[in-house]
């Protein structure tokens, strides 16, 4: 059996976009398929839908020096779903929060109000003042004041405006490329500390121990997925 938070001595070898099978490569949320023992796909039923539209997002923009790494993390997003709408507040914040001080200034307003979002939403939902992912967003605002004031200016100006869905998908597309777009030699480093950060806390939403306490894995599953890859 092999264990996470024990590096093992070869890691899978990710690449970007999705895959028809695995002769043909394989990113993040596919090689969870198939650990999870589904159906090979980048969309499984494993992990919640925001979490792994995260990691697709993460998966495609970071280096391919840097990419293996995330296969650390691959383990502890199985099983890891809810229909809960705290998830998405909490990954949305989390995300916008780790992006907000290294973006640029416009991609800093758009966050904003994004996290303004979340933020109103969790209020909402009843999480009292002190809860502490509204404390997070509180404090990533506070961080970014000129672009916090422009979200609440742009939020009262439209507030008539009658929104649908859940801003999550969007705050999460547009923090992992707004990272990407610094070319901050840590570019790579902020995007794997999102991931981790958004995995740990819907793993304590879910009651079970943090990301560096991750289920094992079968020992041959994990090997096979490290073979090298087959040209199709």
């Amino acid at each position: 059996m092999v264990q996470r938070s024990a590096a093992p001595d070869v890691l899978p070898l990710l690449s970007r976009g999705r895959h028809r099978s695995p002769r043909r490569g394989a990113c993040f949320m596919e090689l969870a398929s198939y650990l999870a023992g589904e159906r090979w796909s980048d969309h499984p039923r494993c992990t919640h839908p925001l979490l792994a539209r995260l990691a697709r997002g993460v998966n495609d923009v970071t280096s391919d020096d840097a990419r293996p790494r995330l296969a650390l993390l691959i383990p502890s997003v199985i099983g890891l779903t809810s229909p809960d709408p705290r998830w998405d507040h909490e990954v949305a914040v989390t995300v916008a929060a780790a992006a907000l001080p290294v973006v640029a200034e416009e991609h800093q307003r758009a966050l904003a109000v994004g996290v303004l979002t979340c933020e109103r939403l969790l209020a909402a939902d009843g999480r009292p003042v002190d809860d502490p992912i509204r404390a997070r967003a509180r404090e990533a605002l506070a961080g970014v004041p000129l672009a916090a004031r422009w979200a609440e200016r742009f939020a009262a100006e439209h507030a008539s405006v009658r929104h649908t869905g859940h801003p999550g998908p969007a705050v999460v597309d547009f923090a992992v490329q707004a990272v990407a777009c610094t070319w901050r030699a840590d570019a790579d480093d902020i995007l794997h500390d999102a991931l981790r950060d958004a995995i740990d806390r819907c793993r304590r939403l879910a009651g079970i121990a943090g990301v560096d306490a991750a289920p094992t894995l079968d020992g041959a599953a994990w090997t096979a997925v490290c073979a090298p890859v087959r040209s199709a």
